[in-house]
């Protein structure tokens, strides 16, 4: 939504026009998402009675604001959504609406979208709760998940803009 509203601004157009300001978001955004596939790995190495001692001494889940903020992070972190946003929006902004109105409403229904497709995971996710939550499983999708978000950083900082 934060990138909706930037691009109904004109915000997001300015990213795109200056090489600088999509540069540092750029790599603001790998270094975090090393950051994440760095934690996800050191934590899938740390053996099993570590991490239950920690479980006793840390909070049971992740709170809610927490994992907001740890999205918004991403989200805000990663220009290519701004570039999105200003390479679809202006065609469907009908000639003659308010461009700020408009943007508005396709990011808000984008964001509708987008929490009807991520329910869905997190439904499948629960369904698979069981599984998941076993320590191997628990280990793989660390490991995985984040070579994975390493290797997009890693994408990201080779490519061209």
């Amino acid at each position: 939504m934060v990138w909706g509203v930037a691009a109904a601004v004109g915000a997001a157009a300015l990213l795109a026009a200056s090489e600088l300001a999509y540069r540092m978001i750029s790599y603001a955004g790998i270094a975090y998402m090393v950051y994440l596939g760095s934690a996800m790995i050191v934590r899938s190495f740390r053996s099993h009675e570590e991490q239950t001692q920690d479980a006793a001494h840390a909070p049971r889940r992740e709170s809610l604001w927490q994992a907001f903020v740890t999205g918004a992070g991403t989200n805000i972190l990663n220009p290519k959504i701004g570039v999105f946003y200003i390479a679809t929006m202006p065609q469907f902004i009908p000639a003659g609406n308010s461009p700020l109105g408009m943007g508005l409403l396709l990011a808000g229904v984008h964001v509708l979208l987008t929490l009807a497709w991520f329910t869905l995971i997190i439904t499948g996710a629960y369904a698979a709760k069981r599984w998941l939550s076993r320590p191997r499983a628990t280990r793989i999708i660390d490991r995985v998940a984040g070579v994975v978000i390493i290797g997009f950083a890693g994408r990201l900082a080779l490519q061209p803009r």
